[in-house]
């Protein structure tokens, strides 16, 4: 476990890499230092084969530079780095602390996070830290690190109705990111309502240098200030006034059943009150209905009461599949399209 003090400057010559998360942040150190303009990122895959993009260091600046703004960070603040540097967010994090000043623990990646760890590794004394940027599955396993943290940033897939009611006991502010590769991390922020913030609206709220709109699919279309040519997503949204949307799931997700459309999205929050291993919600050709709506989990075959879960009849799956291990990518999201279903 490393702790750099990005208040002072730090290079790649100011530690020794003791494992090979540290040499990868060294790596990247090395790398943005260099007389090169851009780097190489390389997307989650978690809807298809994992694809690398060029990213500019100019444009990284600026989207540590409005994340900063947003969630007023300063220079001199505590961060922690527990992601593989490997994909966007994890770089994000140390141009954020390149660029803001902070103070950041790097921690290789782990589901299992507690503060009194970190102090007794590092030999500090923090009773919480300011800003980071977790999985909803680090939050799920490190429920109670995630309350002694200022601000959290939770990415990567939607939170669980249980996390939510836990989160909502706490005192600090907490956001689901909206955030690709494309538009280098997170362009929108929705805060999760807890004790503080109770009365929090519920939607994504763009950054104030960035604009949306739908396009005629009904999907979201976002202008950054890195480029004068917009990011068409697949992302079916609900605008919500000029610079807020509902995330309704997928355009490629979508399955038509019978005439009848469906957001495997929607249905899966639905089922995460019953449901605690992890599953998603597919279709397979059906000679009736055009595509049979699928539920499939990763677990042995069980019996699994649906009427608990407030699904319509057109929400409820007519199969469910259930699977010793679904693949996963290195941040650990689901590899849905590597999952064949006959």
């Amino acid at each position: 476990m490393l702790y750099l003090d990005f208040t002072q400057p730090i290079g790649a010559d100011s530690f020794q890499p003791q494992n090979e998360f540290e040499i990868d942040i060294q790596a990247f150190l090395s790398e943005w230092s260099n007389d090169s303009l851009t780097m190489k990122a390389q997307t989650s895959g978690s809807t298809g084969q994992p694809k690398e993009i060029v990213l500019t260091k100019e444009n990284m600046r600026k989207s540590a530079q409005m994340t900063a703004k947003y969630l007023q960070l300063k220079q001199g603040d505590t961060a922690l780095l527990v992601m593989p540097i490997s994909y966007i967010a994890g770089k994000l994090m140390l141009v954020r602390a390149l660029q803001i000043g902070l103070k950041l623990i790097c921690m290789p990646p782990t589901s299992s996070i507690s503060l009194p760890t970190i102090n007794d590794e590092l030999g500090i004394a923090l009773s919480s830290i300011d800003f980071v940027a977790l999985t909803p599955m680090q939050v799920e396993k490190s429920i109670d690190f995630a309350a002694t943290i200022q601000t959290l940033i939770i990415g990567g897939a939607p939170l669980s109705p249980t996390v939510k009611e836990k989160l909502f006991s706490f005192n600090n502010a907490v956001y689901e990111t909206y955030a690709m590769t494309e538009t280098i991390t997170h362009i929108a922020f929705k805060q999760i309502p807890n004790q503080r913030f109770p009365l929090v609206s519920g939607y994504f709220e763009a950054f104030d240098e960035v604009n949306i709109s739908t396009d005629e699919r009904g999907c979201l279309v976002i202008d950054t200030p890195y480029s004068s040519d917009p990011v068409v997503t697949n992302d079916l949204v609900e605008m919500k006034g000029e610079r807020s949307f509902i995330w309704l799931g997928r355009v490629d997700n979508v399955i038509n059943s019978g005439g009848i459309k469906l957001f495997p999205e929607q249905i899966e929050e639905k089922l995460k009150t019953i449901i605690e291993a992890p599953f998603f919600v597919t279709a397979i050709a059906d000679q009736r209905l055009g595509q049979k709506l699928v539920l499939v989990i990763e677990d042995s075959p069980k019996h699994i009461d649906l009427s608990e879960a407030d699904l319509t009849q057109f929400q409820r799956p007519k199969e469910i599949v259930f699977l010793p291990v679904f693949p996963r990518t290195e941040s650990g999201k689901i590899q849905r399209s590597k999952i064949k279903l006959t």
